[in-house]
């Protein structure tokens, strides 16, 4: 607890900040008797406002007088010196210590038995910018950043409203990290919102950097590779799902916002789906449908064919095909894993070198080593075409981690055509439903408003109605 001897404060407060160059301690001899302490963070706080509203009127003035008799001088800087919107009074250090760390400026004075804490903080942050991974084309322009008060600005800006509602936890042992539950009162289910909330207040982790670390921890099924809440950096996006009774929640230092439940639905539909006219959107809704069938079966259905069941192929495709592979030295299913793997290996390459030259290489490299590797015989040129094509319908999908479910299960399902044919990949896809209607993030059916059915949404699901006759 703080005593009322600055000296010992002082003291105390430098053993906690022990080897840590970046904490100041200045002490100020103001007119009489009294003293003077402040403790911040070089580099955290704003030094003009704290130099200009509050060093200048203590050190010219001394304590000001004509507004009755002060009990003591932190009451002073409360009332009438500290030219801050927030200040408090704390009388433990460790609170004291945790606020200071945040940007906070600490008033420490003689024979005062508590300290006054003002808000001046001022660092560093990231612009508003365009988002990166979620292109569109009408719409906001605008994503979130890394500073939590700057995303839950704009998400006032969109929602005017008293109603939204935004509750605040510190989770990390280390960090602290400041994680938001936001919702619209009365548009959740209490349910839902009370098991979100207690699943955040249930996080016991050393220390929180981005997001997805309080994804995994309130997931229902963490060994699923479909995602079961959703990641955005569009405020737009967040705000309509706010509006439809989802919760999201907002993490200091990362611009990845997560929004609960989130459904199969939700990972193929895009921003644009609610911004074009309808009839655009429901042909290109059912294109995305198609493609991303496609890029999770058509290399399965390929082997499956070409090996087990030839009589199902045209014939001269057949013997177009057979005559392409006479030179290939490895079975299909072989080849076919070996160009997956190699297309997954130039897509990681892509987005992990520099932006400059990531995509050239990735382009450049599947130009090259595709067209090698048939001339040398390795593989087929229909081996080529098939993983290129199902590779470059998986981009179709608007939100790219969607697309992670698709790419991980075309491998087991090469596997069951390779070995069983289309019997095999029947068997894999069935395993697959039976999955995704097991799933029930935060209580609602991943396959809804397909299992269970229920009419009314899934007709917003197959197309978008006119904004006239939707709800």
């Amino acid at each position: 607890m703080v005593g009322p001897h600055l000296g010992d404060n002082e003291q105390t407060l430098k053993s906690i900040f022990e080897h840590c160059s970046d904490i100041v301690f200045r002490r100020l001899s103001l007119r009489g008797d009294d003293k003077l302490l402040l403790v911040y963070v070089d580099g955290m706080i704003d030094k003009e406002l704290v130099q200009s509203s509050m060093l200048k009127p203590l050190l010219y003035h001394g304590v000001p007088q004509g507004l009755g008799v002060l009990d003591s001088l932190a009451q002073m800087c409360e009332q009438e010196l500290v030219a801050a919107l927030v200040a408090k009074k704390v009388t433990a250090f460790e609170e004291c210590t945790e606020l200071i760390l945040r940007g906070q400026i600490a008033f420490l004075a003689e024979g005062e038995a508590s300290i006054l804490l003002a808000d001046v903080s001022q660092f560093e942050t990231r612009s508003i910018e365009e988002p990166s991974n979620e292109a569109a084309l009408r719409g906001s322009r605008e994503s979130f950043t890394e500073q939590i008060r700057t995303n839950t600005t704009m998400l006032r800006r969109i929602i005017v409203t008293p109603d939204l509602k935004m509750e605040s936890f510190h989770v990390g042992k280390l960090t602290k990290t400041e994680v938001i539950l936001a919702y619209i009162e009365g548009l959740p289910s209490p349910t839902l919102l009370d098991e979100v909330r207690t699943r955040v207040k249930a996080i016991d982790i050393q220390g929180v950097l981005e997001s997805g670390y309080i994804e995994e921890y309130i997931e229902d099924t963490g060994y699923s590779p479909f995602p079961q809440i959703m990641s955005t950096e569009r405020a737009d996006v967040v705000s309509a799902g706010l509006m439809e009774g989802k919760i999201s929640l907002l993490v200091n230092g990362t611009p990845n916002v997560l929004v609960v439940p989130m459904t199969f639905w939700d990972g193929l539909q895009a921003p644009d789906d609610y911004y074009e006219r309808f009839m655009y959107v429901t042909m290109n809704r059912w294109i995305r449908y198609l493609f991303a069938l496609f890029s999770l079966l058509f290399p399965s259905i390929y082997i499956a064919l070409t090996t087990f069941h030839p009589e199902m192929v045209p014939p001269k495709l057949m013997l177009n095909i057979t005559g392409l592979r006479e030179q290939s030295p490895f079975p299909t299913v072989i080849e076919v894993f070996m160009m997956e793997f190699m297309f997954e290996g130039l897509r990681e390459a892509g987005i992990r070198l520099p932006q400059q030259i990531g995509p050239l290489v990735s382009i450049v490299g599947a130009l090259v080593i595709g067209q090698a590797a048939v001339e040398a015989g390795i593989i087929s040129a229909p081996i080529v075409i098939v993983v290129s094509a199902a590779g470059i319908s998986s981009f179709v999908i608007p939100r790219y981690r969607f697309g992670y479910p698709m790419r991980m299960l075309r491998f087991p399902l090469l596997v069951m055509s390779g070995l069983f044919g289309l019997f095999g990949l029947a068997l894999g896809l069935i395993l697959i439903l039976s999955h995704l209607i097991q799933l029930n993030p935060m209580g609602t059916p991943y396959l809804e408003p397909l299992a269970p059915t229920k009419k009314n949404k899934l007709r917003n699901v197959l197309w978008r109605r006119p904004r006239k006759r939707m709800s």
